[in-house]
């Protein structure tokens, strides 16, 4: 189970550290074109977004692997699955496939699940 959460966490981690960069480093013109909920978004919301990911991105791996603060490391996984769960509303509202952000987000409750089992 171990190895699994930790493919499951470097996964994660890695799509999330990836979406958010492409938010904090291309300006919001740029992300309108591929990202339609964008356009809804103030420039500083969207950047903000991008810090979230990076920063749960880093919270998913972190923690555990140092074994400083492991505790935050699920913590970080459940703040990322409401994230998600937020893309899929809005994904489903705009009429576009939520089917990443569920993925995403299912994906986090159980490394959240496994590590609050395992004890962080």
């Amino acid at each position: 189970m171990t190895a699994a959460l930790w493919s499951a966490q470097g996964l994660a981690s890695a799509v999330f550290f990836l979406t958010g960069m492409l938010k904090l480093v291309t300006p919001k013109e740029k992300l309108v074109e591929d990202m339609r909920w964008a356009a809804t978004w103030p420039a500083g919301r969207v950047k903000l977004l991008g810090l979230a990911e990076v920063a749960g991105a880093i919270g998913l791996v972190l923690p555990a692997a140092l074994n400083v603060a492991p505790a935050l490391t699920p913590i970080a996984a459940v703040c990322l699955a409401v994230l998600m769960f937020g893309a899929v509303r809005t994904h489903t509202r705009l009429h576009e496939n939520p089917a990443p952000a569920l993925v995403l987000a299912v994906l986090c409750v159980a490394i959240a699940a496994g590590r609050f089992h395992l004890g962080a």
